[in-house]
């Protein structure tokens, strides 16, 4: 028996592959840079029609007794077709220890926030919202997790020029 594929199956399958890419990347527009201000910077794009508008940080040190490890961003975005603002997310650049918590240290103030994947955020509203205005008054914020090969990590970020990127996306999204 002959497991080759037929030629017009082959032709078929990369079509419709090549589609189904395009047509997700169509829904979302490139991010437009609204400004650098310190050490925060600010973007807005549109997503299905629907402006989004967020501002991103990355530590300026990272400690951790690892040898490799992705991007690392802290973010902050407003997506008001959606009814939501001041939605924090934390990319750490690795993924988490299952059902670890990531701890988030801003003026003296320590918040939690749950994992999945690479990825932590608050729990509800109202802790993005804490952490949202702990940052836009703060120097500094300290973020401790835990990889899932068990890899502790301190993550520091300048805190520098967040109230204006915070005032960037609440003036491009209309909050």
């Amino acid at each position: 028996m002959d497991n080759k594929v037929p030629k017009r199956w082959l032709c078929t399958i990369v079509f419709f592959s090549v589609m189904l890419i395009f047509s997700a990347t169509a829904k979302a527009s490139e991010p437009k840079l609204l400004g650098t201000f310190g050490d925060w910077t600010a973007y807005s794009f549109t997503e299905n029609g629907n402006k989004v508008c967020y501002m991103a940080s990355q530590p300026k040190t990272a400690v951790g007794n690892y040898t490799s490890r992705g991007d690392v961003f802290a973010l902050i975005a407003h997506r008001p077709a959606e009814k939501t603002k001041d939605v924090f997310s934390y990319i750490t650049g690795y993924p988490y220890k299952p059902g670890s918590d990531v701890t988030i240290t801003v003026n003296g103030r320590t918040h939690k926030l749950f994992t999945q994947d690479d990825t932590a955020w608050a729990a509800d509203a109202a802790g993005d919202r804490a952490l949202s205005q702990g940052i836009r008054a703060g120097t500094t914020m300290i973020v401790k997790g835990t990889s899932k090969r068990g890899t502790l990590t301190t993550d520091t970020f300048g805190l520098s020029g967040s109230s204006k990127a915070y005032q960037a996306i609440s003036s491009a999204c209309d909050v």
